[in-house]
């Protein structure tokens, strides 16, 4: 049995951009996002976070100090601790070799193979080209943007390319055009 899973952007997308958050008290949730992760996985998604944190990579701040930023999300979140059949954190600057860091696909690609996904089926959300190019790159059914610093021309790029594109002020938008899985 083939599953859909969404795949989740963490700064921007699930909660409050902050340049280079390495602190948990920093953590703010986005509005509406606890509701709408809630109802994907009543839909049935499996839920997959993927983050950049290139302040590891960078000397910033420990990887420790992005678990615990993660930890604290979750914790806001409410809905338990296993939210997310998986996560990944990518600790990559963009000068070192790319292992995890979008717009690499191997996260999803991995998944797909110990969860039973369908990659298809499966969705990225971000706020970034990088979340972009992580769907596609994986073979995902669309990308969805949630406010990201994107201009006309990168997403028209994008769909004359044929990359199914699209465009929501939340996640929760995203989650309200969303058949069950």
């Amino acid at each position: 049995m083939s599953r859909a899973a969404l795949f989740l952007d963490r700064d921007g997308t699930l909660i409050r951009h902050v340049h280079y958050l390495h602190k948990p008290a920093e953590v703010e949730l986005l509005p509406g996002v606890t509701a709408a992760l809630a109802k994907a996985k009543q839909l049935g998604y499996l839920l997959f976070l993927h983050t950049n944190q290139s302040g590891v990579g960078r000397g910033m701040f420990p990887f420790e100090d992005a678990v615990a930023c993660n930890s604290r999300m979750i914790e806001l979140m409410g809905l338990g601790p296993d939210l997310f059949a998986d996560i990944c954190v990518a600790p990559e600057s963009p000068t070192q070799p790319v292992i995890y860091r979008k717009p690499s696909s191997r996260f999803a690609r991995e998944m797909a193979v110990k969860h039973g996904l369908d990659l298809p089926r499966c969705w990225m959300v971000g706020d970034y080209p990088a979340d972009v190019e992580t769907a596609f790159a994986a073979g995902m059914q669309a990308a969805a943007l949630v406010g990201g610093p994107l201009g006309d021309e990168q997403i028209s790029t994008w769909r004359a390319a044929g990359r199914d594109v699209k465009l929501f002020p939340s996640l929760a938008a995203v989650v309200n055009i969303l058949e069950p899985a």
